[in-house]
């Protein structure tokens, strides 16, 4: 892997590669814009094949971050962690409080927070040596459990991509398949069942369809036949790469709108979902819930802004649809723009400021 030449083509800032022999920390911080402010993202642990395989995938989460973190109209930027080994072998308080020494010496250009493989345990412990770290204990004025706020934006956003389709927002009487029902998608489930949603839903693990079942009269079938359904909105709220050449022309809603990450095989798949006349509220808009959540807590934590400000999801989502019909592209790609207008206006407005600060200067030195 040509490091250097993966990072000028996609505008990396930083990599910092950390380790400790003694706790075994191999960790990979990426960061990779803070045009709107510090980095914010979460810290990965995986037990991958090779370390090119852990720098690509904290690479690609980090620029994930810039654009979700953006799109969500947050003044953060855009990182993430990985760090090499096995989450339920290999970790130790000495290791997770060695990372926060080295978060602590970044001075606040990267943030952390949970992520697959990590806990707010572990969160704790790099709280012991910074500042910077999101997620942590309630008793230390954390959110608590994210999944109930990040499922409320799900379903404002998924309101929000039905009156785009239907005209309406009001989803009574509607049928939505979730494919997927852990605490996410529970909570997404309870919000649909009090509006009169009717539900149909599945997962691999047998308790969770079990309780779906009973607490709101949801309907299970098969996780492979969740894609015949036939349904208004279909909501992926599991695994990623869900809508690929297998499943795309299985789907009968007019709506796609879940929690679930990474929804798209590939673009390709983005652009077919347009030409079919499907509306699609893009991932990681409409799943910001959380990030917006976790934002918070560096204000000190108030549920009840935390909760007004994912309600901005709706708007985002709605957002997304008026800039595919400006620009004639499919919502995936809007999505895209969106962020990206706004770090290109941020430079712009930066870019201007040093211009006339350069002015100023120059005339008083004269």
């Amino acid at each position: 892997m040509n490091l250097f030449e993966t990072m000028e083509s996609y505008d990396y800032e930083q990599v910092v590669v950390c380790q400790d022999k003694a706790s075994g920390l191999k960790a990979i911080i990426a960061i990779h814009d803070t045009t709107l402010g510090p980095a914010l993202g979460g810290t990965r642990m995986w037990k991958y094949n090779s370390e090119e395989e852990a720098f690509e995938d904290a690479l690609r989460l980090a620029k994930g971050m810039t654009y979700k973190n953006a799109a969500a109209g947050l003044n953060l930027g855009g990182g993430k962690t990985v760090i090499m080994g096995d989450p339920r072998a290999d970790k130790n308080e000495e290791m997770f409080r060695a990372f926060g020494r080295y978060i602590q010496g970044l001075n606040g250009r990267y943030i952390t927070a949970e992520d697959v493989g990590t806990t707010v345990e572990d969160m704790d412990y790099i709280h012991e040596e910074t500042d910077y770290v999101t997620g942590i204990s309630p008793a230390f004025g954390s959110s608590g459990n994210p999944s109930p706020i990040t499922a409320y934006g799900a379903y404002v956003g998924m309101k929000a991509a039905a009156k785009e389709a239907y005209g309406s927002d009001d989803l009574s009487g509607k049928t939505v398949a979730v494919q997927g029902v852990g605490n996410v998608a529970y909570n997404l489930c309870k919000h649909l069942d009090e509006e009169g949603v009717s539900l149909i839903v599945t997962d691999i693990h047998k308790p969770s369809v079990e309780r779906a079942v009973n607490d709101f009269g949801a309907t299970y079938v098969e996780p492979d036949e969740i894609y015949d359904q036939e349904c208004d909105i279909f909501a992926p709220c599991a695994l990623g790469a869900v809508i690929n050449d297998d499943t795309i022309n299985r789907i009968k809603a007019r709506v796609i709108a879940g929690a679930a990450n990474n929804q798209l095989k590939s673009n390709a798949h983005g652009e077919q979902l347009h030409e079919n006349g499907v509306v699609y509220a893009p991932d990681y808009v409409i799943n910001a819930g959380g990030v917006i959540n976790v934002a918070d807590e560096l204000y000190g934590y108030n549920r009840e802004r935390a909760l007004k400000r994912v309600e901005t999801v709706y708007d985002n989502i709605q957002r997304v649809f008026d800039i595919a019909r400006r620009d004639e592209i499919p919502s995936y790609l809007a999505a895209d723009r969106m962020a990206e207008e706004r770090i290109a206006n941020m430079r712009k407005s930066r870019s201007q400021f040093l211009r006339n600060e350069h002015n100023v200067l120059s005339r008083r030195f004269k």
